[in-house]
């Protein structure tokens, strides 16, 4: 046994974790999509939901401050509405992760985010005038949070509130690495209270770290070769991947 599992499952489970770091060094998001939707395949939601916990915290630590401290907290200034959203409907949700059925949420979450990103791939871009800005940080905020601290995964609505702004690659990408590592903050110590993080999936979660570390270094080169309309694009397509992907275990369960 390895950190709980069969060996076989964890280096499956390396595999996934791998393969995520590669996709989130690449287009600043998609982690812990990857991660839930991988783990979940051969592991107790839970369990699955635990090992996402620290490899998504630490990573966007280096995402967050790429480009230094000071860039960092300029994002959380500007954007300490959205920030604020998403970490409070965090801990609000995180308690219902045992109660709420699955199945309803990852419709609910996937098929609006597929019909933004498949009209986006078809030229239908969709830009907010800025006076909407405000609500839009508020709704997009409160809306991934409380799927975020049920599932681990808040990118989807972050990421299309970014993209509807046209939000340039860096800041894109630094603002992803703030808005999610607070986020990541809160689901652990959310989970840690409710009893998804414990003494048994903790150990399995840090082990995660070092192969999501290793697969966002090498996601980093690839990102650093992307022009800012290919970066967009791959954004969007990742996005409805992940969001094909929620819709589906909504459907099939």
């Amino acid at each position: 046994m390895l950190f709980g599992l069969d060996p076989h499952l964890f280096a499956a489970s390396v595999a996934v974790a791998l393969f995520a770091g590669v996709v989130k060094g690449a287009v600043g998001f998609a982690m812990p999509m990857i991660l839930i939707s991988g783990l979940s395949v051969f592991l107790p939601a839970e369990v699955a939901l635990a090992g996402l916990i620290l490899a998504t915290l630490l990573t966007n630590v280096a995402q967050a401050f790429r480009q230094g401290a000071a860039a960092a907290w300029e994002s959380v200034v500007r954007y300490r509405l959205l920030i604020g959203c998403v970490v409070l409907a965090i801990g609000a949700s995180a308690p219902l992760v045992t109660v709420l059925s699955d199945r309803v949420l990852y419709l609910l979450l996937g098929v609006p985010i597929a019909a933004f990103t498949i009209s986006q791939l078809l030229g239908r871009q969709l830009i907010l005038p800025a006076r909407h800005r405000a609500r839009a940080e508020v709704a997009m905020g409160l809306v991934g949070g409380f799927f975020g601290g049920i599932s681990g995964v808040w990118g989807p609505p972050v990421i299309a509130y970014l993209l509807s702004f046209n939000t340039d690659k860096l800041e894109m990408v630094r603002v992803q690495g703030v808005v999610f590592l607070l986020g990541a903050v809160m689901l652990m110590a959310a989970h840690l209270g409710s009893g998804v993080l414990n003494a048994q999936t903790l150990p399995f979660s840090a082990a995660l770290v070092v192969p999501a570390a290793l697969g966002m270094w090498l996601g980093f080169r690839v990102q650093d070769r992307l022009d800012p309309n290919r970066f967009r694009r791959a954004t969007l397509v990742v996005l409805t991947v992940a969001a094909a992907n929620l819709i589906r275990k909504g459907l099939m369960g």
